[in-house]
Formats: C-alpha cells, structure tokens, sequence
C-alpha cells in the first residue's frame, strides 16, 4: 500500500460557452482556479470590466451556460485504492460528467464535493471530465417563480439571488459591480489512497486560572486501510502529545491530551501568537498512508453579556483579557476571487495589523475565505467576526434549501474550527433589518422552531435553530450570534438599539443623514459598521476612466464606479457641510477623503473613550478593501492604496491615544449662530495591560495667526488607567473674547511625543486657511514636518510601491512631526502633498 497522492489539476484545461458547438469554440485555460470572465478576458473575447462602463457589455456573460473540460493524468490504481476527484469549490450550478456519464451535480458555491471515480475511470483510455456551469441568473429567477408564496424582500441585487447559494455580491451590491461568475472557482485535484486522514482537529477547554488545557485529539480517517493514527502536538521542538490511537468502527481515531501552562493565543497587541502544530499520521502496518498537519492556537473566547447601567455589555475577553475590538469589516479584494494571491492577502491583514486594527467581519454577502486569509489572522493576530452567507434579504427556507445550508454550515466549520482567530459567528448580515422594514411576522416569545418556518420570516429558523445548533456541534468554543445587527428580539426597532448587542449606525451618510460629529452620542455597545463614503486616490481614478474628458466628479464614468444610492446627495451634503467647496476633480477627491477621515475619527475616539466603563465594546467600519477600482466606503481602495482615513484610525486606534473635543453644537439648526461658550475635554485611551505615568500639554493655537491665545496647560505624572480611558481635564472656551483656535494636545511618556491629537473649531468652512507656511524638509528617508499656523489634513502621495509611516496629518506650529519613507530611490520624483486650504489641486512636493 501507498501514500495518498493528489494531483492539483492546474493546467490543462479548456473552456467555450456551451451551446457554441464549433470546433474551434474551445478555448484554452491559463489555470485552475478560476472564473469565467478570467478566461474571455485572457482570450480577448471581452473587455476588462473594471474599466469605464465595460460591465454592461459583459452583462451577457452570466446568462449563459459555461463548460470547462480536461483530459485526466495517467494513474494506476492498484491494490484496492481509490481515485477521487475532490473539488474544493464549483462556481456554481454545476454538472460533472466523466467520459459523457453524469458523476456530480452540485447547487452550491460554498459546499465541496469529492467524487470516488474508481469504477469510472478507463486505465487503457483517456478520461476526460467536462463541467457544465449553468446560469446562476437564469436559475435564480426560476426558483423564484416556483416559489410564489414566499416573500422575495431584500436590498441590494435582484431578490432572486436568495434561492441560490452563490456569493451574494455577483448579483451586485451598493459598492459593487452585477458580473454573475461560474467556473472551478477552488482547487480541483485527482487524488488516490488506501486511507487518508480527512479531518484533524481538538476539543478542549482552558482552566480557569489559564494554567493548563485539558481535551482530546481528533481525526476521521476514510478508506478501508488503515489501522492506527500517530498523534504529535507541538510547540516548536517541545512536544506535548505523542501517542496513537486505533480507528474505530466509525472511523474517528482519538487520544486525549493534557497540556500544563499552555502557551496561549492572543490578538495583536495583547499577547503571543502561539500556535502548535497538530499532526495525525495514518498507519497500516509499517507504513504510512497518509499525513495531515494543521496549525492551532489554544485560547478561550467569552462574549462577555453583562447587565449594566447601559442596559446589557457585549464585548469580547480573550483569556481572561477585555479586548477592545478596533478594526474594519471584509469583504472579497476582488470581484474575481482567484486573482487574489496569498501574497495579496497577507499584503491586506498586514495593513490591519499595522492601522492598529485588532479585529476584521467576514460580511455575509461575501465568501467562505480562502484557508490562506484565516492562516494568515492566525499568525498576525487578527480577531474574526464571522458571518454566515447572508445578506440583506429574506432568505426561503423551503427542505430542499434547509438541507444544503446545513451541509454547507458543517463542512465549512469543520474546515475552519481549528483556527482561534474566529472568536464569533454570526448568523447573517441584516437580514433582521428586513425583517422588521417590511414588518415580517417575528414573536419573539415564540419559541417553536417548526411554527417560524410557516411564518413569512421562515429564515429564523436559520438563523435561531440550525445555524446556532450547528456552531455548538461543530465549533462549541466559539460564541453565536443571530445576526448582524442583532439586540435579542423583543423590541419594536430590535437591531437600532444602542444598549444593548450589535449595531450598524448608517444614520450617518444612510438614514437621517446625522452629522459625523456625533458618531459618540449615537453608537451602542458593538458597532459592528458604519462609514462614510470617499474617492479613491487620482492613479486610481485614472485607471478606470478611460476617456479623458470624463475626469471631473460628476463624470458618467465617476459616477458609474459609486454603486451607492444617492451617493451624488450624500457626499454633497458632507462636503457642503464641512468645507469650501472645489469642484475640480483633485480637490474634491481630497475633501471626500478629509470628511471620510474626520468621520472615522470621531466615531473611533469618541467609542473608544467609552471602552472605559465597557459601553462600547468594539468598532468595526465599513469596510477596508474594494471588490473593484471604485468609489466607496473603503478606507484603502482595491490597489491597496491608502485614503486618509486608514492614517486617522491608525492613530486613534494606537496603544496609546490622547483625544480632545469640543461638544458638538450643530451650525445647521441654529442660523450658524455661533454659542457665547464652548466647553472641551481631554483624555487618553490606553489597550496597555498596565498602568502609564504620563505627561499632558494641551496648547491653544489661533488658526490665523499661530500665536497662543492663552496658556499652555501642562500635567506631569498623570496615571493612565490600563486597558481603559482615563479622564484627564476639562474646560469652557470663550468664543466671544478668544479668536477661533485649535486645542493641540500631546502625551508624552519617558520624555517622548507618543500620541496627538488636534481639535478645530467645526465646521471647517468658516474658519480661515491662509499662508499656512508649511514646511516639509528631506533628510535621508526622512521627513520632517513644520508649520508656522495650524495645517489640516495633510496627505502624501500613495505610489505604487513607495510606503509612508503617517498621512492625513494636523500640524501644530512649534511641533515638528517626522514621517519616514520606505521605497522611495533618489532618482525617483519627489512624493507630492496637499492639505485643507492649499487651493484647487493645490500640491507640493517633498
């Protein structure tokens, strides 16, 4: 008997659309994965769709059928093995035929399938598999139609796409493009075994003093040989586990495990990243036939659910530690999945780790990730909230539907339960949401599974009885949630409640349009999204408009890369609110990014503050990446390209931050009749697990002329709470004797700047920006940043390749800052730089 042995069935292939029956309508493959727009692309048959309004020429790809096919390697099949086809993924309604005999059909994106082709297999001939993929469109609207007495209610796409289980977003989203994809979207492989090892994991519980970790090693062995597995678990060359068990009748073999002070997981920031390696080996005799490994943390996660003075806490502790959850939510980097690289990947969760983000929302109209993303969160300690894949709609829950969820929860947990990055899942992305705009039929004392399914929320079934029974069969050490938003039912407006569970604040920029500058008064205990949106950087723009003259902001082609309702209105009414207006494309790009920046930094400081007693327990905004080159709520755009607002929340989110503020008196609704008096405050954030002794200067500036209007205050020795925010100083402004100025405040530890921060007089449009006199000076790879009055948002050039350590900059005069600069040669042009005030494009160069 041998080893397993898989071949990845990478090239080779060929594709052509199905009902083009010509003998040169077949069409060659680069490679495996991949998507059918990859491929028209790769052979000219259409163009890019990212470029200028392509998608609607390409709109005709997903409404056909789509086959791929490839002649199978040679193998020789001896001694009783057995010869699988295992598809990682199938993109998405597609039909598997072996030599014109039907081996597989499959209906969902996210199930894998293996097919045993032992019998079918010709050793004398050639073995060609064909798949045919058919529209996942088309489908979707039949299944609709067989289905009248459901209620297809939702946002965003066409509503039949909740009958198909298929990635929500190539239906379209209010950020991205409609390009319906099919193909092998994950790896395809031949593989031949005696036995082989098909699952690895462990089942453990952390002592209460975190001292030791008790449980028991699996693993589920498949084939008929195989007697014995070998258990080792590691940490580096300290072994913990070393023993064999025999493969019972069920074909699980187990061992349990005692590990005494276990080296435990932490988030970034907090603690270690320590993972063990767990290696099962399947024997027969004297060989082995098989050999999986698989990285694991062990740690404990509790969603800490309190009652308090707020109403009910929600927030995470990791190993006994209360974790702020500062970060950002995911969705897929790009519209075509098999394009993103590993190094791509781990190029996007590096940027968490350095923006000071500690935890990332896979949103449920996205994907199942790619094991290289959770590997990664792994290694960089990166906390995930995790949605099941739904989305904005009211999903059906007919058996057939039921049946395929179930599989796709199980096989997908069984795949990930090993990574202690995932520390929740949630049922679904604001699918309550819909529930209660179209006012479907929820009691929340009703606690009958089979009775929700014959109500017009049949989902709650999905979401309150198999999902979460599910999770707790398959992953029980990770927490459930319903939904995303989700505030336990039993309230009139359940998922807009602020004291308790999670809340997607979009009355910023979506619902009552409220001022950024409240984000503080109207968050609740997790925000789990909220945003504003702002342009992409000019490279980017100019990449996707392909005609010059469409380069102005209110373009046919800007505006066709904004897939947000009323995003022309939004974006306007935050401008105008807050600025001068430019309507040059360069300085309006720079406004929608400031207004981004700023947005984020006062929902950020403000909730973060409230950490301090635990109202809040975690910020997560929409969203980080871009699908495709667009304008959007992301903070870094689909080139990797950083907007201002990823500098901004960097810094708020910093071990160590210091946050003043004026209370918010709204202009809007007083006839921008100034108040006589302004009261401010000033205190620090700190994630540190001790406590600081710290200094703390607050400096009041004049924005005119950079003279101090009055006294610097300054506070020497001042005890920063650990893990918390600590109060420091209060006070009342004279806005009648005193002249419009900044509050410049800095902390200071050992003697060294380690936190800013600068509070303006709101809003920007009145205030005057005049011969600033900003300098930024070279010295090697360093830049050095001075001003003579007080400079807002100061932004560098993002180029390809070059990285800045700090952008959307406020600059006090007397308080020179220093960024340095990585992949900038001497010979290359000098970055160039624009601030608030610094006129239409208005650049300089550095």
């Amino acid at each position: 008997m041998k080893q397993l042995s898989a071949q990845v069935l990478t090239t080779g292939w060929s594709f052509r659309q199905t009902d083009v029956q010509d003998a040169d309508a077949w069409m060659p493959v680069a490679k495996v994965p991949t998507m059918v727009h990859l491929d028209l692309m790769a052979n000219k048959k259409i163009p890019d769709p990212f470029l200028g309004m392509n998608e609607l020429t390409v709109e005709w790809v997903g409404e056909k059928t789509w086959t791929y096919r490839k002649t199978l390697p040679k193998v020789d099949v001896k001694d009783g093995a057995s010869l699988v086809l295992a598809f990682d993924g199938l993109d998405t309604l597609a039909h598997v035929k072996l030599n014109g005999e039907t081996i597989l059909k499959s209906d969902n994106m996210f199930v894998p399938q293996r097919v045993d082709i032992t019998k079918n297999y010709k050793s004398s001939e050639d073995n060609t598999i064909e798949i045919d993929f058919d529209s996942a469109l088309l489908r979707a609207r039949e299944i609709e139609k067989e289905h009248p007495d459901h209620r297809w209610l939702g946002s965003n796409g066409e509503m039949a796409r909740l009958g198909v289980r298929k990635a929500q977003f190539h239906w379209g989203w209010d950020w991205g493009p409609v390009l319906m994809t099919c193909g092998p979207w994950r790896e395809v492989r031949l593989e031949t075994y005696n036995g082989r090892v098909a699952d690895l994991w462990l089942d453990y519980e952390i002592s209460k003093d975190f001292n030791s970790a008790t449980g028991t090693a699996f693993a589920n062995v498949e084939g008929g040989a195989g007697h014995s597995v070998a258990f080792n678990l590691r940490l580096g060359s300290d072994v913990v586990l070393q023993e064999s068990a025999k493969v019972g009748d069920d074909g699980l073999a187990k061992v349990e495990f005692r590990v005494h002070k276990p080296a435990l997981w932490y988030p970034h920031g907090y603690g270690e990243q320590s993972l063990y390696e767990l290696t099962a080996s399947l024997v027969h005799g004297e060989s082995v036939l098989d050999t999986k490994t698989k990285k694991t943390g062990l740690r404990k996660v509790e969603l800490v659910q309190d009652k308090d003075k707020h109403g009910k806490s929600f927030y995470f502790r990791i190993n006994g530690v209360d974790v702020f959850c500062g970060g950002s939510d995911w969705i897929p980097a790009d519209h075509f999945t098999p394009r993103i690289s590993n190094h791509r990947y781990r190029k996007w969760l590096q940027l968490m780790v350095d923006g000071n983000q500690v935890m990332t929302r896979i949103w449920g109209g996205g994907i199942w990730e790619e094991d290289v993303f959770y590997d990664t969160c792994d290694e960089l300690g990166i906390m995930i909230w995790h949605d099941y894949m739904f989305a904005c709609g009211n999903y059906p829950a007919f058996p057939k539907f039921l049946e395929s969820v179930k599989e796709e929860a199980t096989v997908q947990l069984r795949r990930l339960r090993h990574h202690p990055s995932i520390t929740i899942y949630a049922g679904n992305n604001e699918d309550y949401q819909i529930q209660e705009r179209y006012n479907l039929e929820y009691d929340y004392k009703d606690t009958d599974p089979q009775h929700w399914l014959k109500t017009d929320f049949p989902a709650r079934y999905i979401y309150e009885k198999l999902l979460p029974d599910v999770t707790m069969a398959e992953s029980s050490n990770v927490p459930y949630w319903p939904g995303s938003p989700w505030s336990e039912g039993g309230r009139k407006i359940s998922v807009y409640d602020q004291t308790v569970g999670d809340l997607h604040q979009w009355n910023v920029w979506h619902g009552t349009q409220e001022k950024y500058q409240v984000y503080d008064q109207i968050g609740g205990r997790f925000n789990s999204e909220f945003g504003l949106e702002a342009f992409p950087h000019m490279e980017t723009i100019e990449h996707f408009v392909t005609d010059s003259k469409e380069l102005y902001p209110q373009s046919h082609t800007i505006d066709f890369h904004n897939k947000a309702n009323g995003h022309e209105r939004r974006n306007a009414l935050y401008i105008i609110e807050n600025f001068r207006l430019e309507t040059g494309l360069k300085g309006y790009i720079h406004l929608t990014q400031l207004a981004q920046a700023e947005a984020m930094m006062y929902a950020y400081r403000g909730w973060r503050r409230q950490w301090g007693d635990r109202f809040c327990g975690g910020a997560l905004l929409w969203q980080l990446p871009d699908s495709w080159p667009c304008t959007s709520w992301a903070i870094v755009d689909y080139f990797l390209r950083k907007k201002p607002a990823y500098y901004s929340v960097a810094r708020v989110l910093a071990p160590l931050a210091i946050g003043v503020q004026r209370e918010h008196q709204d202009w809007s609704v007083t006839h921008a009749r100034p108040s006589k008096t302004t009261k401010y405050q000033l205190w620090v954030s700190s994630s540190l697990q001790k406590k600081v002794q710290a200094s703390i200067e607050l400096r009041f500036i004049s924005i005119s002329s950079g003279a101090e209007v009055k006294s610097t205050i300054l506070k020497q020795d001042v005890e920063i709470a650990s893990n918390g925010a600590t109060d420091i100083m209060s006070g009342v402004i004279n806005n009648v004797e005193e002249e419009p100025h900044v509050l410049a405040a800095r902390l200071l530890v050992d003697g060294k700047v380690v936190a800013r921060d600068m509070d303006w007089p709101q809003p920007y449009k009145y205030l005057p920006f005049e011969k600033q006199d900003l300098q930024v000076a070279f010295h090697g790879h360093k830049m050095h940043i001075s001003s003579k009055k007080p400079v807002k948002g100061l932004v560098f050039e993002e180029r390809e390749g070059v990285l800045v350590s700090d952008s959307s900059l406020d600059v006090a005069p007397g308080d020179e800052q220093i960024v340095t600069i990585s992949g900038l040669l001497a010979s290359d042009k000098p970055l160039s730089w624009t601030y608030l005030g610094h006129g239409e494009g208005g650049k300089g160069q550095a």
